[in-house]
């Protein structure tokens, strides 16, 4: 009887039948491709994981990042999204020699009558809100704009209170360009928000605010909704005319449906505590108050103000030398130095309030925003910097190398990334390479792809020098050559199950140690979480996939880290543990259920059917120099037309003393599955044989 073996093509393809997809693989589950002298590929189990930190996160993670710090200590930074029912259950963690530390942002609304004091020639503006023990280190974000002694307030300000005093602090006004803005008159316990009326029919507001310095085409935020005359007010708005110091006119959304008068927040004073618990670490120098007061001053300590635990959507996060930078989605932009150890991550005042992300640039330490805002109201398609190695500095100077840009085409940026050599933006449709200039434009931007936007904020990255991500309808990398598609023969698994209301979890995944990239997506049947995933080989140009199953349920991941200052690569799971990669053999305390089963394999073109009663196994049993243990199983799929359903023969199981196994199978294709469950073991396949023999015609 002859014999033959089973020659294998490497790569996944299930974009094929499979009969057309002869002898190669066409599904799998938690495998890789690892190369062999003829640059092919040899088919092996996927690396385990074990538990990085022995304990939940409490909520599902959404981002990690590593860093080290002076005093070579390594850190795991954690954003998770929190719990608003659990205010325990922190959003963002730090974990250290597996403890873990929970430095969540605190911040407390308040809605309080307007109460600010100012004295003539001074920009100190002192604050009255009983009852409050703002901190040093506390910062206020005021939300509706207050006119008191001749300048207006807005935006975030660092808190001053140097004397501890329970009901009262102090912050410092300043201008568009950072100087002081100085009180024209004294003022005790007072102040004013903007004053709306409307027309009946009528689409034009005026809005009374005394000293409010905006001309003819500027931008009016207003960042409290407020309704007067049937019109909704809320968010940007350009000045159509000016009547005076104190008087000016908007164009509202639509007619007024009455002739009517109304307050900003119904006369109040609206504002976000950033509660600060600690010191905070300045970019340079010693910030925006003056010297001697605040955080660098010697009066006695207030009593720390305590705020409510904030919850994130998403995080990004990176790190400033060894302070750790974070940025929940629309938040601002927090900063947490390990050396000085503060309880909380605490706001960096000076920087942008509304953010979608941030990155530490490479070429010069800066921090860049993206989704950003001028007004408080977000900018989708506006991305602002700091200044050079200070992240205190972000109004933009002749002086300084902050500054900002707005991505000219699209309709948001979706991510940015430090790639290599290059700062990368992506929008929903196309990409953006962001170089550094230097003054006094400092970036330069040109747009390097068009119709290659990205699907999700989390599905880009780099790798060796490229970068890769995942598009609407197909991937794409960027590399020497320009921006060019990769083809992928297992797309309809991805784009064909894709829960395309939950585009943002998708989650880059990049393992620098056996050249992987992964893309873990949700998918239309698992309620808008990951579920899948697709890896795509770089060095071979081969995929493989692989879902969440019954036997092993987190096979996903929520968040990535590639490897690092920690060791080799760590992801986060659904059931909110946290683990490192190629650590096992196994799905951490679970066998891992690894397989794949092939197209069809046609045993003949004539009109007879084979037989085969002989298989010979040809694999490895284990690693080198380990224990040679792994039980394998082989099962086989026999028809004789491509519609027919499968006869399955077996499993068989096979081990490193298997000679030989006698299935005894008949047909004109045939498919095989290795399927292994069991724990502590490793294989990888080789030239499994069998013998055949005419069996007569069908």
């Amino acid at each position: 009887m002859p014999h033959a073996a089973f020659k294998i093509v490497p790569g996944v393809d299930h974009n094929k039948t499979p009969t057309l997809n002869e002898a190669a693989i066409s599904s799998s589950q938690l495998i890789r491709f690892i190369p062999d002298r003829t640059m092919g590929g040899l088919v092996q189990k996927l690396g385990g994981w074990s538990k990085y930190f022995i304990n939940t996160i409490g909520s599902t993670v959404r981002c990690l990042w590593a860093w080290e710090d002076t005093n070579s200590n390594s850190y795991l930074g954690v954003g998770a999204e929190g719990d608003v029912l659990d205010p325990t259950t922190g959003a963002l963690l730090v974990i250290n020699s597996n403890t873990a530390k929970d430095i969540t942002p605190q911040q407390t609304t308040v809605n309080i009558a307007v109460g600010f004091s100012t004295t003539v020639g001074s920009n100190q503006v002192v604050i009255t809100d009983t009852g409050r023990n703002a901190d040093n280190y506390d910062s206020i974000y005021i939300k509706t704009q207050v006119s008191v002694g001749g300048i207006v307030l807005f935006g975030q300000y660092q808190v001053y209170n140097p004397g501890g005093s329970a009901n009262t602090y102090s912050i410092y006004a300043t201008d568009v360009l950072g100087n002081p803005a100085l009180a024209t008159s004294t003022v005790s316990n007072g102040g004013a928000v903007p004053v709306f009326d409307t027309t009946s029919g009528d689409t034009f507001v005026t809005v009374t605010l005394a000293d409010h310095g905006y001309a003819i085409g500027d931008t009016f935020p207003i960042l409290i909704a407020t309704m007067v005359g049937g019109v909704t007010l809320y968010g940007n708005y350009i000045v159509t005319s000016v009547n005076s110091t104190s008087e000016f006119v908007i164009s509202g959304n639509s007619q007024a449906t009455s002739t009517d008068t109304s307050s900003e927040n119904g006369g109040n004073l609206y504002a976000i505590y950033y509660n600060g618990i600690g010191p905070i670490p300045a970019g340079t120098g010693y910030g925006i108050g003056p010297y001697g007061i605040g955080g660098y001053g010697t009066g006695s300590a207030p009593t720390a103000g305590t705020g409510t635990p904030i919850t994130a959507d998403d995080w990004t996060l990176d790190n400033w030398g060894e302070t750790f930078i974070s940025c929940p989605l629309n938040g601002p932009i927090y900063q947490w130095n390990p050396t000085i150890g503060s309880p909380v991550a605490t706001v960096i005042p000076t920087a942008p309030p509304v953010n979608d992300g941030m990155f530490v640039a490479m070429p010069q330490r800066q921090i860049i925003a993206w989704g950003s805002t001028f007004t408080g109201v977000k900018d989708p398609l506006l991305i602002r910097w700091c200044d050079v190695n200070n992240y205190d500095v972000w109004n933009a100077l002749i002086t300084n190398q902050a500054g900002s840009y707005r991505i000219p085409k699209g309709s948001k940026i979706v991510q940015c990334i430090q790639g290599p050599q290059q700062g990368l933006v992506w929008t929903d449709i196309g990409i953006w390479a962001m170089q550094y200039v230097g003054p006094p434009y400092v970036y330069g931007f040109n747009e390097i792809g068009n119709g290659c936007g990205l699907v999700g904020r989390k599905a880009a990255g780099s790798m060796g020098g490229t970068v890769y991500w995942m598009g609407q309808s197909q991937f794409y990398r960027l590399s020497g050559g320009g921006v060019e598609p990769i083809m992928c023969p297992i797309w309809d698994v991805v784009f064909q199950d894709l829960d395309r209301n939950h585009l943002d979890k998708i989650r880059f995944a990049a393992n620098s140690r056996f050249g992987e990239i992964t893309w873990y997506f949700p998918t239309i049947s698992n309620g808008g979480e990951n579920e899948g995933y697709v890896k795509y080989n770089v060095i071979l140009n081969q995929w493989d996939y692989g879902f969440n199953t019954e036997d092993n349920p987190y096979v996903s991941r929520t968040a990535w880290i590639n490897e690092s200052v920690l060791g080799p690569p760590i992801g986060a799971s659904l059931n909110q543990y946290i683990y490192q990669h190629e650590t096992s053999t196994d799905a951490d305390v679970r066998p891992m259920v690894s397989s794949f089963q092939t197209g069809y394999f046609a045993m003949t073109e004539a009109d007879v059917k084979m037989f085969v009663d002989q298989i010979w196994p040809d694999m490895k049993w284990g690693y080198y120099n380990g224990s040679q243990g792994a039980n394998v199983n082989i099962t086989f799929y026999t028809a004789d037309y491509p519609g027919d359903t499968p006869i399955q023969h077996g499993p068989y199981v096979m081990t490193n003393a298997t000679k030989f196994i006698t299935p005894r199978i008949r047909g004109r294709l045939i498919s095989i599955k290795l399927e292994s469950n069991d724990i502590g073991t490793f294989w990888r396949l080789g030239n499994i044989r069998y013998r055949t023999q005419v069996d007569g015609k069908y």
